[in-house]
């Protein structure tokens, strides 16, 4: 199910000039720009980082063209605050940083500068040229693009003017430059007009796109959700029939991809479009497979559930790590094969300790987890089994855990969803709320038992 657009800037406010209000939306190249000047939009200096506008008043004091660009544009002219601020310019890479001792030269795919100022970092593009331009000999001598059999780019750095680099963006409403010169939008196909409509629209054709970029599917679930856009129909499209694609991407970036998906606050609505047009498989196969079993009801209400608290978290500036959710979209698999493992006569402990570690190293196929959150996703679902044993020490010994509070959270989630039973944890967190002296009498043996201490073994005497 499409989650519904949300209310966005009326059309007054982000635009009155009559010019702009009779250009319609379309993918297609244009001789030229639409130029929306200051007077005409909403977009003003305040809402741009003062690091940013550092860079682009550098650049542009040293004769270069400098504009900001992309999803920073997007959002102020939405009304949100934007999560970072790209800068495009005519400037190399090696120009920008000879420009800014506090940068890098990053990338291979495309090579761009890093401007470090403490935790920001702003990113600087040099323009790109069209598609199909070939390099130059009077273009820098390093650039050099390559491509695979099936069209995906490996190598582009290919550069040019800004009337080429619009078209090498990938939608609409991320090709609108902000001009620091004059501080007037400039669009060249429509996406102001599409940030009024909410479409989410691709620039090119469709299907060519997204075979030069897969990941540019995920990109454009990732979007329609956060913003609340619906898709133009030859956009949509291809992401019924192309899918597959998404096995030729490394499954580091569809790792990085995945954060933004799914820890960026709209968890649910990437959930649901990613399932709707059948590309989670891709990403999290055994998950699901286990999600269209008619029989696993309490497994999508945990998934459905863990994604809504991910989502609050998010809302109300918790912390979030990949590793709870990664875990919860795996419980199920490792379950399953735990069960199988107990048949063959492995104990519960060992068997599910051995199938979440057997399903984890499965998964790093399709989108790779590093270890660092492997290990402790792994002591969080092993956990679930011991948080059922609720007498003596090693039932203290749980609550001084550093995966302790991780695990809580899960196990209520899980009772939430059906998956456990509720006294089981109601236990621990009636645990957690006592003093020491409490907590000892709640978890000592039952009376009528006793714990044996184990007497130390004698060493055999060694023979003369």
């Amino acid at each position: 199910m499409r989650p519904e657009r949300r209310d966005i800037i009326p059309a007054a406010r982000i635009c009155s000039s009559a010019q702009y209000l009779n250009h319609t939306a379309s993918n297609t190249r244009r001789e030229g720009p639409v130029i929306v000047p200051r007077p005409d939009h909403n977009v003003s200096r305040s809402q741009i980082s003062k690091n940013a506008l550092r860079v682009l008043y550098r650049l542009k004091d040293a004769g270069y063209k400098a504009f900001l660009v992309g999803g920073g544009v997007r959002d102020l002219l939405l009304g949100r605050e934007p999560k970072d601020f790209d800068i495009v310019t005519d400037a190399l890479p090696e120009e920008v940083r000879r420009l800014f001792r506090n940068s890098r030269l990053i990338g291979r795919r495309f090579r761009l500068a890093h401007v470090h100022f403490g935790r920001e970092i702003i990113e600087v593009a040099t323009f790109r040229a069209a598609r199909d331009a070939e390099p130059e000999q009077d273009r820098d001598p390093r650039v050099d693009r390559q491509t695979d059999a099936g069209g995906r780019i490996l190598r582009d750095n290919v550069y040019g003017d800004i009337d080429e680099d619009v078209w090498r963006r990938d939608f609409t409403c991320n090709a609108l430059y902000y001009n620091i010169a004059d501080f007037s939008i400039w669009d060249y196909a429509g996406g102001v007009q599409d940030i009024l409509d909410g479409t989410i629209r691709l620039l090119g054709e469709p299907e060519a796109r997204y075979r030069e970029d897969p990941v540019r599917m995920l990109r454009a679930v990732r979007f329609a959700a956060k913003l609340g856009f619906r898709f133009d129909p030859a956009t949509e499209a291809p992401l019924l029939t192309l899918g597959d694609l998404l096995d030729e991407v490394p499954a580091a970036r569809l790792f990085d991809e995945s954060l933004k998906l799914f820890l960026s606050g709209h968890a649910v609505q990437s959930y649901e479009l990613l399932r709707h047009y059948g590309l989670f498989g891709f990403l999290f196969p055994s998950t699901d497979e286990e999600l269209d079993r008619e029989h696993n009801e309490s497994f999508r209400a945990l998934v459905l559930k863990a994604l809504e608290n991910t989502d609050e978290r998010v809302a109300s500036g918790q912390p979030v790590t990949p590793m709870f959710l990664l875990g919860v979209f795996l419980w199920q698999p490792a379950v399953n094969l735990a069960e199988r493992l107990r048949e063959s006569g492995d104990a519960p402990m060992q068997a599910m300790i051995e199938a979440a570690d057997t399903v984890l190293r499965a998964q790093q196929q399709y989108v790779s987890i590093p270890r660092r959150f492997g290990t402790p996703m792994r002591e969080m679902m092993s956990m679930q089994l011991r948080m059922r044993n609720q007498h003596g020490r090693r039932a203290l010994r749980m609550l001084e855990h550093p995966r302790f509070r991780a695990a809580f959270d899960f196990l209520r989630l899980r009772v939430a969803a059906g998956d456990e039973q509720a006294d089981v944890f109601e236990f621990w967190e009636r645990l957690e709320s006592m003093d020491d002296e409490h907590r000892r009498s709640a978890v000592s043996p039952k009376r009528g038992e006793r714990s044996r201490r184990r007497r130390p073994r004698r060493r055999k005497k060694k023979s003369s």
